[in-house]
């Protein structure tokens, strides 16, 4: 199982709004029992998601939103059936997990930015 494979989303009953799953935990820690993983949403169920934070990836030809706010970890055991890869994408997803680490230290005072650049984030 690698950084950015894409498998069909092992929750059935939310599978119709959101089909796969992106592993983005690094290969590092493949001994851990659990993948981070964000889910990939079809745009009718996320069309309204900020684009820095919900990136748009092709799966099979399929446009979906990496929703990286709603990033967990899931099971190994649970993530089966490989439909492909996000290498070539991984920058932007990247991207989109730093916002969602960056943006939370940012507002708990735990991330330092000069004030400069501060309007940045």
């Amino acid at each position: 199982m690698a950084q950015f494979d894409v498998y069909v989303n092992p929750s059935e009953s939310a599978a119709h709004g959101i089909p796969f799953v992106v592993v983005v935990q690094s290969d590092l820690l493949d001994a851990l029992a659990t993948r981070m993983s964000i889910p990939l949403a079809s745009i009718e169920f996320s069309e309204k998601s900020p684009d820095n934070l919900c990136p748009m990836v092709m799966v099979n030809g399929q446009g979906l939103r990496a929703l990286a706010h709603y990033s967990a970890p899931l099971p190994t055991r649970s993530l089966r059936q490989q439909v492909g890869n996000l290498a070539h994408q991984a920058s932007v997803l990247i991207a989109a997990m730093d916002m969602v680490g960056s943006s939370i230290l940012q507002h708990l005072g735990l991330l330092l930015i000069p004030a400069s650049v501060a309007w940045w984030f």
